[in-house]
């Protein structure tokens, strides 16, 4: 990561604070504490990453330089990607099938380019949506904190996933959430009820949820989709839920992209164009486009994620069994030469 782009990464973080900060109308007491935390997530973030990208030194400088060199795609995808994630779409599932149909990186680096990548954009969309939509603040707090935990534990088992492992457990999720886009167009999702809150029972179901899903976050499989279905069979009002599902995400994906950075299991180069590609398509989305009809695109984006989960899920079994030649060069010379008198 060069001098210049350091800068910029830093420059777009405090500029998301900034403008985000203006735009923000009077909240609440605790609201406001949550935004301000959310706001020293995204300077700290923007901050350490540079700073351990540093102390990678000759280990990044040794990838091919195809793969190490930051390119117009990468932008290009972060921006696309954020744009309709802001709307509801989702960033995970087609940012994997991009990454896949392209082999831009090998695929068990690609949940660590996702967490990393797409941290600052969704921090971008934590503070927009925490401060325009009213939930109870100790659901809000309490969730987001769950998902936190789930996200640190969860980083640090798939950063040490062998690559078939995480091929298997990509190529699911996207099936499902392939799944989740045919329930959303056909209208099979819970509608929920109208309440800003949740009973003491549902509260800790809800919290154990997001615990999970953070965990899972670090597999590349989004949070927002299951965590409105949950809170809407819960009987949280759906509107309610948005703030939840993107404050979560906006807290646990820079603490856990971070494991992925010290882990060094992530491409830098891809995820510094979803880093800075992505802000600026959050807040025209947020703020100037708001809602559009986007139901032929999900229709558009179940055929692309289900022929990626396809190709993910053929790689792993291509990997499960070696073929002969390559079992009889594993074998020992002794082994090998009395193999060959028999």
């Amino acid at each position: 990561m060069t001098r210049a782009l350091r800068i910029l990464l830093g420059a777009m973080g405090i500029a998301v604070v900034a403008v985000v900060g203006y735009l923000t109308p009077g909240v609440s007491g605790i609201t406001r504490v949550l935004l301000g935390l959310l706001s020293a997530v995204a300077v700290w973030f923007v901050w350490l990453w540079p700073r351990l990208e540093e102390r990678r030194g000759t280990a990044a400088d040794a990838a091919p330089p195809a793969v190490r060199r930051l390119r117009l795609f990468d932008l290009a995808l972060g921006f696309v990607a954020n744009f309709f994630d802001t709307l509801g779409i989702g960033s995970f599932a087609p940012t994997t099938a991009a990454l896949k149909f392209t082999g831009r990186i090998p695929d068990e680096e690609i949940p660590g380019t996702l967490n990393v990548g797409h941290a600052l954009p969704t921090l971008t969309e934590g503070l927009i949506f925490i401060a325009a939509i009213v939930v109870n603040p100790l659901l809000l707090a309490t969730m987001i904190a769950a998902s936190i935990l789930g996200a640190w534990l969860g980083a640090g088992v798939v950063a040490r996933l062998p690559r078939r492992a995480i091929q298997v457990g990509m190529g699911t999720a996207l099936a499902l959430a392939a799944l989740l886009f045919v329930g959303a167009n056909l209208h099979w999702m819970p509608v929920g009820g109208a309440a800003t809150n949740l009973p003491e029972s549902r509260f800790v179901i809800a919290v154990a949820g997001n615990f999970v899903l953070g965990a899972l976050m670090t597999l590349g499989i989004g949070l927002y989709a299951p965590c409105l279905i949950m809170l809407s069979l819960l009987g949280l009002d759906p509107r309610a839920a948005f703030p939840i599902m993107m404050g979560s995400c906006a807290f646990l994906m820079p603490i856990g992209g971070i494991r992925f950075v010290r882990t060094r299991r992530y491409s830098a180069p891809v995820a510094l164009g979803f880093a800075i590609g992505g802000p600026p398509a959050v807040l025209i989305a947020g703020y100037l486009v708001k809602s559009m009809p986007l139901v032929w695109l999900r229709w558009l984006v179940v055929c692309v994620v289900l022929y990626a989960a396809a190709m993910m899920l053929s790689a792993a079994l291509k990997r499960r069994r070696p073929d002969a030649a390559t079992e009889r060069e594993r074998l020992p010379l002794p082994a090998r030469a009395s193999g060959a008198g028999e």
